[in-house]
């Protein structure tokens, strides 16, 4: 059987205290337009259907829980190495 559509969307202040927070999650249509917006104004996705399915079940506006922590530090890890590159006008894939 096919999972169905998933996406959640996180905001991260790195100068902040605070931990992540979903911030907009969907399913289906509007999962897939979170997805497209997101694209659309540069924002990285990654797409982990694991982590997706636990996120979605939280609140917007809630801290991602303690089991979703190693996975979203890793996607955070990732966008920094990549804001780096771009602020350094790297051109090349940071993946």
């Amino acid at each position: 059987m096919e999972r169905e559509t998933v996406a959640v969307a996180l905001r991260y202040d790195p100068k902040g205290t605070d931990l992540p927070r979903v911030t907009a999650k969907g399913r289906g249509r509007i999962a897939q337009r979170i997805v497209e917006l997101a694209r659309a104004a540069g924002v990285p996705v990654r797409e982990d259907p694991d982590l997706a399915q636990l996120l979605v079940r939280l609140e917007a506006g809630r801290a991602i829980p303690v089991e979703a922590f190693a996975a979203v530090a890793e996607i955070l890890a990732a966008l920094f190495r990549e804001n780096a590159r771009l602020a350094a006008g790297g051109r090349e894939s940071a993946e």
